[in-house]
């Protein structure tokens, strides 16, 4: 299985999706972590100067249309993992992932090849309380 894990230097998950430069891509086969990639991620300030919408009322951040369209920039390079792990993020990324056929995992594990091998066991707990 592919696991994809938001971060900036390869080592440590990102606290923030739309922030971060890097996903790390582990191939994980039989517990154990045989392959890593670091892919580069494109991040919010690439779209600085586009046009954000207003969030429609009532909605929860990043649920507009131009936010899931930047979304999905941000998540082509990784729409071959099963995964993706991250410290934090915003409802409307959260949602794209699973639109995408990709599992969002919001952690609270700080290094990136513990993360991976516990999702991979089965032990990782999807923190939803740290979306924003």
């Amino acid at each position: 299985m592919r696991v994809a894990v938001v971060t900036d230097d390869g080592k440590t998950v990102s606290s923030h999706f739309g922030r971060a430069t890097h996903f790390l891509v582990a191939t994980v086969e039989d517990g154990k972590i045989i392959g890593r990639e670091l892919r580069e991620k494109v991040g919010h300030g690439r779209f600085a100067n586009e046009p954000h919408d207003a969030e429609p009322s009532g909605r929860p951040h990043g649920m507009g249309q131009h936010a899931q369209a930047r979304h999905g920039q941000m998540l082509e390079p990784i729409a071959d993992c099963e995964a993706l792990l991250c410290g934090g993020m915003g409802y409307g990324a959260y949602e794209n992932v699973k639109q995408r056929g990709i599992r969002p995992v919001v952690t609270e594990i700080p290094d990136v090849d513990q993360a991976v091998l516990a999702y991979a066991e089965g032990r990782i707990i999807d923190q939803i309380d740290r979306l924003h």
